[in-house]
């Protein structure tokens, strides 16, 4: 529903592996997510835990989680 907070679990349960498949790409969706949904020191977290993800990531699949998270972001708008 768009809540950055929930948006960041989501990616912190992705990127461990805690009740989810372990998914980088999940995992880097949500960060970015929760980054652009929010501000200041929960942006910064998210933004360090997407970059995170990333540097394990290849080119694809960080086109693949930022392809996802843009097409979420379009079919859920902000209030």
């Amino acid at each position: 529903q768009g809540h950055a907070v929930a948006q960041f679990s989501l990616g912190v349960l992705y990127g461990a592996g805690q009740g989810v498949p372990q998914d980088d790409v999940q995992a880097h969706q949500w960060f970015d997510l929760a980054a652009a949904r929010s501000t200041g020191e929960i942006r910064e977290i998210a933004v360090n835990n997407r970059d995170r993800v990333a540097d394990q990531m290849t080119p694809e699949d960080r086109s693949e989680a930022q392809r996802l998270a843009r097409e979420w972001d379009a079919a859920h708008p902000r209030d």
